[in-house]
């Protein structure tokens, strides 16, 4: 069992590279910086794994203020297992305070949804997780809906957000940061009731 006193790994899913920093699959990314730029720290790359982190707090001081590691996967989507894997370990981390937050198809855009464990559904980020750690992590799940007419979903995940949700991306993803500093603040149930939508 985790402590309370035990770091959280925060993970924003995500491709690296200039070419995917804008698509819809890495929307895990903006809000791991958009956390970064929070608490005042710059992503720099980690040493025993391939990613970025930073590390700091997150939340009011006193007990709720967490020691937090975030971390953003530098190994492309589909093998962010190992990444993962290599911060836990360095870390200590243990499994049920780690936070995976990630594009879902499955939900409407801009609608989130907090969880603890469960399946991939199809996210290759959350399946090489899963074979990596198990599947006892939280997740929040970003909704980007499902792709129009008959684009397939590897082209629709790997698109940029178009100019109408652009509109309200800036909000949306400062909700989902919000949603994190709550999970950690005051746990899953109260989170879920305030955010999941």
């Amino acid at each position: 069992m985790s402590e309370a006193t035990d770091p959280w790994l925060i993970l924003g899913l995500g491709n690296p590279g200039p070419e995917y920093a804008a698509n819809r699959h890495n929307v895990g990314f903006m809000v791991a910086d958009l956390l970064a730029e929070r608490i005042g720290g710059k992503f720099k790359r980690a040493q025993k794994a391939q990613a970025q982190v930073v590390e700091g707090r997150i939340g009011p001081p006193g007990p709720a203020n967490r020691r937090v590691i975030l971390a953003k996967p530098m190994s492309y989507m589909n093998l962010s297992g190992g990444p993962v894997t290599a911060l836990r370990d360095f870390y200590k981390v243990p499994t049920d305070h780690i936070l995976a937050i990630h594009d879902e198809l499955d939900i409407d855009y801009g609608m989130l949804r907090l969880k603890l464990g469960g399946g991939d559904n199809g996210h290759n980020g959350l399946k090489s997780m899963t074979k990596s750690i198990g599947s006892d992590y939280h997740r929040i799940r970003f909704g980007i809906g499902r792709p129009p007419g008959r684009m397939q979903v590897a082209d629709f995940v790997l698109k940029d957000f178009s100019s109408t949700e652009r509109k309200e991306l800036g909000y949306l993803v400062d909700r989902a940061a919000d949603s994190v500093e709550c999970l950690l603040a005051e746990g899953l149930e109260r989170a879920q009731s305030a955010y999941n939508s």
